[in-house]
């Protein structure tokens, strides 16, 4: 019954106090706490009972918490110490996310774990000389990173891509999950986690949200969201460098908190809370529909948000291939690879089969609202991407909810002219969002998009409209 990842992390712990690597009448532990209904957060004490049976009762024992629990640990977090700290969750998040896109296709082995090992010891030197942790340094750097990682030579060929998302332990470490990354990549997936720094946010914004759902100190709901908004100034940063370097960056926190709307209420924050959630939908909106969920056998608030939002994601997404897959000093290896190989067997399927016409229902035409703005337009349409064929998109107040479908570069503009045709209206796609709408009178991008021809966008567009009069029968455009 006691936590998987504490039992881990204690183990961890008197494994390397009896390695005989450290002097412990100068070695301290530091066990962080999030807080909340996670029985974790009381695994101090557990940790200070397995000492004293190991026989090291003088060992002291500091928390890192931003609870108020353990006020006493003699661990002190400087304001210096913690700008470093985020700076290299930053740093982390980045290098680990261009390494999952670039690893699978490079045409060299090894040359992207080069790279971030590279990285690594650079920002180590860093960090430690007492640099580069400011906004204006980071902001400097990200595109730094992007280059470096963009000039690997890659042969990009279609294959499997796997989100991970679950209890924070068990999602990382290679140790919890028995080497589910390296699993994955065995069987030549591309595998994407979301960043830690989403949980870091996470954790601020709920001591906001405490204000707004019970009350308490403005002052406290003040201070997070100054917080927030030099954390997503940053964030937006590094993600921009990721998107114009050519590789796939997932939407800042701020948009994030608003995708588990009418899933899950932002009140749900016992472990990983709605936070699991919404990365799951993330995953799902940015291609990456093939998710294994990892949580300890017995955790039961991420049982809550991942496992029990499962269905309820699968309706709003029907291609969501997702399986929760428990960890526990009982669960087998075997068993748990067995399982997410028929998850990826399922993935590999549709990764191979053609895609078949998705015509929009009438329903899904009856839903759609437009208006002049980007922001008025929610609803269904169609996608020209200059292919000669017509994929079905969701748009959610002007976000495409498939992800970019463009890269928009330094200049404002997207780098090729793909067009979303939505309840009787001609948008052009700029990234994940609606950009321009065509004027009234001449098609405004004629030059740049060489489309299908008149007769043959009419014959393509009967496979997806049986009635194209209702709303898309637009014909002074083709």
């Amino acid at each position: 019954s006691t936590c998987y990842p504490a039992l881990l992390v204690i183990g961890q712990f008197l494994d390397a106090l009896n390695s005989g690597k450290y002097d412990l009448e100068h070695t301290a532990l530091l066990i962080t706490q999030t807080g909340g209904g996670c029985r974790a957060s009381n695994y101090i004490h557990l940790l200070r009972k397995a000492l004293v049976k190991a026989g090291y009762p003088n060992i002291p024992v500091a928390s890192l918490n931003f609870s108020g629990l353990e006020k006493d640990s003699g661990f002190q977090m400087t304001l210096p110490l913690a700008r470093r700290a985020i700076a290299s969750v930053f740093y982390g998040d980045m290098l680990c996310a261009l390494r999952n896109q670039v690893a699978p296709y490079e045409n060299e082995k090894g040359a992207a774990d080069r790279m971030v090992d590279l990285w690594v010891e650079r920002l180590g030197r860093v960090l430690l000389a007492g640099k580069g942790f400011t906004s204006r340094e980071m902001k400097h750097t990200f595109p730094l990173i992007a280059k470096d990682f963009a000039s690997i030579p890659v042969t990009r060929v279609p294959k499997v891509k796997v989100g991970v998302v679950g209890e924070i332990y068990v999602k990382y470490s290679p140790l919890g999950n028995n080497d589910l990354q390296k699993f994955l990549e065995s069987q030549d997936c591309e595998v994407n986690f979301p960043g830690l720094m989403g949980f870091v946010q996470y954790c601020i914004f709920n001591m906001g949200e405490d204000h707004v759902l019970y009350g308490g100190k403005l002052a406290m709901k003040m201070g997070t969201d100054q917080l927030l908004n030099w954390l997503d100034s940053v964030e937006r940063s590094m993600l921009k460098a990721e998107s114009e370097a050519g590789f796939y960056a997932p939407g800042p926190f701020k948009e994030l908190v608003e995708k588990p709307e009418g899933v899950i209420s932002l009140g749900a924050k016992m472990g990983e809370g709605w936070l699991l959630t919404a990365e799951m939908i993330e995953l799902v909106q940015g291609g990456y529909g093939n998710i294994v969920c990892a949580q300890p056998f017995g955790c039961l608030p991420n049982h809550i948000v991942g496992k029990g939002m499962v269905n309820k994601i699968r309706a709003l997404y029907p291609s969501a291939n997702i399986t929760p897959i428990d960890y526990d000093p009982s669960a087998t290896k075997v068993n748990q690879e067995n399982r997410i190989k028929l998850m990826l067997a399922v993935a590999k399927e549709r990764l191979n089969a053609p895609a078949a016409p998705k015509p929009l229902t009438a329903e899904e035409i009856a839903a759609t609202k437009v208006g002049a703005r980007p922001g008025d337009v929610t609803g269904y349409g169609l996608m020209s991407s200059g292919t000669g064929t017509m994929d079905k998109v969701h748009v959610v107040k002007g976000k495409l909810q498939g992800g970019a479908i463009n890269m928009v570069g330094s200049d404002g503009m997207p780098n090729e002219c793909d067009i979303v045709y939505i309840g009787g209206q001609v948008w052009q796609g700029y990234g994940d969002e609606l950009g321009k709408l065509a004027p009234e009178k001449a098609p405004w991008w004629a030059s740049m998009h060489t489309f299908t021809g008149a007769v043959a966008w009419q014959k393509e567009i009967d496979k997806y409209i049986p009635e194209k009069d209702m709303v898309y029968n637009r014909p002074k455009y083709h």
